[in-house]
């Protein structure tokens, strides 16, 4: 019988161009169609991933700009930090959208995706909760409205097992009546890697398929569907049981590895006590030699990434035990990530505000 085919859900294009580069062994300027420049804002990292039709077959991902905002400011509960994180998340906004042409005055609708009653999904409708609604204020009461802001109107549509409705239909619906000049949606999302699990943010102007951080895609939102720019913005706030159960692995290989090539330093526990990453960083170059990896986890240490991710999938699937899941600090994080979220569309979408203080906001 012929096995399936065992491919790692993701929703970042920067993974997605990861995989493709470990199945094809090619390196990032050899993916026909994907072009990938890098930044770095202080403590800040982001990657652009450029994706053109080509590309799109390449990598699995529609055509578009994939800004991918790395920081760990959330993890770390650092205000500083997430200020900072807060400015450039604007900055890539503003970014994409002079790309495709939005004018400054232009209308917008913020969709906040997801359902508020599930923590890892709720971060679209808690990032809106904090998004400046104007739209109203310009109808009514435009005497009242200094320059710099524009209208803005926001929406949670909720989600189908819910309400019954397809989510693309309601905020059809509603730009129908509305008319905006550009969509924001927010979603979370699911990664690959438990580090950048509520660690990254991509933005990107190529659309979205709600509901892809609990795996429930419906149908897309995007400019060919919606008739107007659609600018997503997405946080994995998830990662499947096989991922964990792989990154374990991998974790314990370069926490033993580490410790072979300090042997002569003064000795220390092998058991990897919680893997401090703050004090016990890991990285590829800790990952020992693949005959001592065989020597720890026999077969299994042999296997390459895909091989012991299909293993995982192939045990723990026919079990019901290839869980979603998500940090116990969840609740706080979300939060954080909806406030930070927030601050920064406010700040893109009103020339006259500016990042607040983050260090007055308290949970």
């Amino acid at each position: 019988m012929k096995k399936k085919s065992f491919e790692v859900r993701t929703d970042l294009a920067v993974e997605a161009k990861d995989m493709y580069v470990e199945k094809d062994q090619k390196n990032d300027k050899q993916i026909e169609g994907v072009t990938i420049t890098e930044e770095r804002f202080g403590t800040i990292d982001v990657t652009n991933v450029e994706v053109d039709q080509k590309g799109a077959e390449h990598i699995g991902k529609s055509p578009g700009s994939y800004r991918t905002v790395y920081s760990d400011a959330i993890k770390k509960q650092d205000t500083k930090s997430q200020e900072e994180t807060a400015r450039v998340v604007t900055k890539q906004l503003l970014e994409l959208m002079d790309k495709n042409n939005v004018a400054k005055q232009a209308a917008g609708l913020i969709v906040g995706l997801g359902n508020r009653n599930v923590t890892p999904d709720a971060l679209g409708p808690l990032a809106i909760d904090k998004v400046l609604v104007t739209n109203h204020l310009f109808m009514h009461e435009p005497q009242y409205v200094q320059d710099g802001y524009r209208k803005i109107a926001t929406i949670n549509p909720g989600v189908m097992g819910v309400t019954g409705i397809e989510t693309s239909d309601i905020i059809k619906g509603v730009i129908e009546k509305y008319k905006p000049g550009f969509v924001i949606a927010i979603d979370a999302l699911a990664s690959r890697s438990i580090e950048r699990v509520n660690a990254t943010i991509q933005l990107s102007d190529s659309g979205i398929h709600p509901g892809s951080g609990v795996g429930n895609k419906r149908k897309e939102l995007s400019k060919e569907t919606l008739g107007v720019p659609v600018f997503a913005i997405g946080v994995p706030t998830v990662v499947d049981a096989v991922t964990i159960t792989s990154d374990a692995i991998d974790y314990v290989l370069k926490h033993i590895g580490k410790e072979w090539r300090e042997k002569d330093k003064p000795s220390k526990s092998l058991t990897p006590a919680g893997l401090n990453f703050g004090d016990h960083s890991l990285s590829e170059e800790d990952l020992p030699p693949i005959e001592k990896r065989e020597k720890i986890f026999g077969m299994i240490g042999a296997l390459d990434e895909k091989e012991k991710r299909a293993l995982m999938q192939e045990v723990l699937t026919p079990l019901g035990h290839n869980l979603m899941v998500t940090p116990k600090e969840i609740d706080g994080y979300i939060k954080d990530m909806a406030h930070l979220l927030a601050e920064a569309l406010n700040a893109a979408l009103h020339e006259r505000i500016d990042i607040k203080n983050f260090a007055q906001y308290t949970r």
